[in-house]
């Protein structure tokens, strides 16, 4: 089996970009996707997820040209688990899907 992630969603706020040393840069997005099922009882049920999605190198390129809040997207990757400490020495732990790679779907 192999670590892979595909979701299509909505973009919930203008990409974050960073500039890295060399000239590489990275993009973070966030993107939520929509769930709807109903209950036994009939009731209709829609529950909105949201992702942190990670790009690198060309993908955040395109991301930074092409990709705005609101736009929907899919996206292709891996997910993947990582912690540091905060500002107040507090582990913290973030679930992300590194993009390996991105269609834009709306016009």
């Amino acid at each position: 089996m192999k670590n892979s992630v595909q979701l299509i969603g909505h973009v919930g706020q203008e990409p974050e970009i960073k500039n890295l040393e060399a000239g590489k840069k990275v993009a973070n997005i966030s993107i939520a996707t929509n769930d709807t099922y109903y209950k036994e009882n009939g009731d209709k049920v829609e529950k909105t997820e949201w992702h942190k999605v990670t790009a690198w190198g060309k993908l955040a390129e395109l991301i930074e040209k092409y990709v705005t809040k609101g736009k929907e997207i899919a996206i292709e990757g891996k997910l993947t688990h990582r912690s540091y400490d905060d500002k107040d020495g507090n582990k913290r732990y973030i679930t992300e899907v590194i993009a390996n790679e991105i269609l834009l779907l709306s016009k």
